[in-house]
């Protein structure tokens, strides 16, 4: 006997069956994603050649491999970034270690817990055709900072710290897109800042020389930008932060070894990233990743005797007088082991 199946039934039972077919693999790739765990990152600053080492563990699959989800965003500066994570708007950061021992002495509960630029990478940076040849020679003129990164919070320490008198010297607030300009345009006669980001900007867009006077060789021993995370974050989740500096660090390792895909991944984040000065600002980031105290050591891994310095400068010069310990500060317990972490020993 033959059964008569309406059309309307036929196509709609034969859809069902498809759809049963294909559901396996969908449910399968959907159940994976939703296995991701979402978190949120922000940035120091925009999305540039040094920091490219977020942007390409995402776009490689180094956080999907650990499970997670990550949304990167971009920052305002370290200060403002260390205040997201204290506030636990972003559950990691990349910022300064000056600013985050500061913060802490102002009752931001963050930890460092895996530091990239070990080294401080703030300069004083003036035109090569300045008549400042010291720090000294700043008095009388001005200087360009931005408020509230760490080149503003330290910038006490490295008048004490060259002998100058800051009450000489006047300083000029402008947004960091707008400092390289002003010392290209001569507003100011000089600006302060994280070398890598705007002495490419100046000698490539600009077509200027510069000179540059460390903060470091200045008496500002501090450790710079790491991934910093909220106390209770550390309590609650430790196996989500270790999940999230592992891939890190191979993304910045991977991002040192392949510059160009790397501007390149970077592009995809902000198409206003110029190739020749996002090389550039790569090339000077990587002189701030090993110290004396880190040598052998794998990306992340702080020296105690570096905080310390840190401690020391935020103490002598920095205005600070309550208390304050290295493991207030950081923590190595989640940076990877093996010598495939190891960066390149020099830049």
């Amino acid at each position: 006997m033959t059964i008569r199946i309406p059309r309307r039934k036929f196509i709609s039972q034969t859809t069902l069956a498809a759809g049963a077919l294909a559901l396996p693999g969908t449910i399968g790739r959907a159940a994976a994603a939703s296995r991701l765990k979402k978190v949120t990152l922000r940035l120091d600053w925009l999305f540039q050649g040094p920091n490219s080492g977020f942007m390409v563990a995402r776009e490689k699959g180094y956080y999907k491999e650990a499970g997670l989800d990550v949304e990167i965003g971009p920052g305002k500066g370290s200060g403002s970034t260390a205040q997201l994570v204290a506030s636990k708007a972003a559950q990691f950061g990349f910022a300064d270690g000056y600013v985050v021992g500061n913060g802490i002495t102002k009752g931001l509960a963050i930890k460092n817990v895996g530091s990239i630029y070990r080294r401080n990478p703030n300069a004083v940076i003036v035109l090569d055709g300045s008549d400042v040849k010291t720090l000294k020679d700043l008095e009388g003129k001005s200087i360009a900072i931005t408020a509230g990164g760490a080149q503003f919070q330290q910038w006490p320490a490295l008048a004490l710290g060259a002998g100058i008198d800051r009450s000489k010297i006047k300083v000029v607030n402008i947004s960091p897109s707008g400092i390289p300009a002003a010392l290209i345009k001569q507003q100011v006669q000089a600006i302060a800042g994280y070398a890598q980001g705007y002495v490419p900007v100046i000698e490539i867009r600009g077509k200027k020389k510069v000179r540059m006077f460390w903060y470091a060789d200045h008496g500002v021993d501090a450790v710079s930008n790491g991934i910093i995370v909220h106390q209770d974050l550390l309590k609650s989740d430790p196996e989500l932060v270790r999940a999230f500096v592992t891939p890190t660090i191979k993304g910045f390792l991977y991002a040192r070894a392949n510059p160009e895909e790397a501007i390149s991944i970077t592009k995809r984040y902000s198409s206003t990233v110029d190739s020749a000065i996002a090389m550039r600002q790569m090339e000077l980031s990587w002189q701030s990743w090993v110290t004396p105290n880190t040598l052998g050591k794998p990306l992340g891994w702080s020296s105690e005797k570096d905080w310390q310095g840190t401690i020391d400068t935020l103490k002598r010069y920095g205005g600070v007088t309550t208390a304050l310990s290295t493991d207030q500060l950081y923590t190595n317990e989640f940076v990877p082991i093996g010598k495939e972490y190891i960066p390149p020993q020099s830049a």
